[in-house]
């Protein structure tokens, strides 16, 4: 096609944004969003994380706490609208990332994730002491904020 206008060579191209599904608050600003989806990549190295709706929810039932961090941009909606309500009955914190790829990349999988169960202790096996204590840290200061975004919020 000519005539169509070309970025020039060596353009970043901008990523377009995501449409948030209306259900999605309390929405991590920039800031903490990037302290979550890091808190989720420290979480994945260790195996301190349930990924998909499936695992979050089972794992929910089964009285395991976290944060539960959920992806914004899900279509259709219907398919994460039950998991905010688990967690207000469980009294599980959790939040919501614009993207659902981001998370999935920070959960260290290829296909985007709706959702992701950030736990308390690990999976299976014991993990490092130091490792412990820095996801810890981490997980405090998160949910700290998540929970002074949520007291905002109503």
């Amino acid at each position: 096609m000519e005539g169509a206008a070309q970025p020039p060579a060596g353009a970043v191209a901008k990523k377009a944004p995501t449409a948030l599904a209306p259900i999605a608050k309390p929405l991590a600003g920039r800031k903490l969003c990037k302290r979550t989806l890091k808190l989720v990549r420290r979480a994945s190295e260790a195996k301190f994380l349930k990924r998909g709706v499936k695992e979050v929810v089972k794992s929910i039932r089964r009285g395991n706490k976290g944060l539960c961090v959920i992806a914004g941009n899900i279509s259709p909606i219907d398919v994460i609208t039950h998991v905010p309500i688990l967690c207000e009955e469980a009294n599980i914190p959790y939040i919501y990332v614009p993207s659902k790829e981001d998370l999935a990349t920070a959960g260290t999988t290829k296909r985007p994730t709706c959702c992701v169960l950030v736990m308390t202790k690990p999976a299976k096996g014991e993990i490092n002491e130091e490792v412990k204590e820095k996801l810890k840290s981490d997980y405090d200061q998160v949910v700290a904020e998540v929970a002074e975004l949520t007291s905002s919020m109503f």
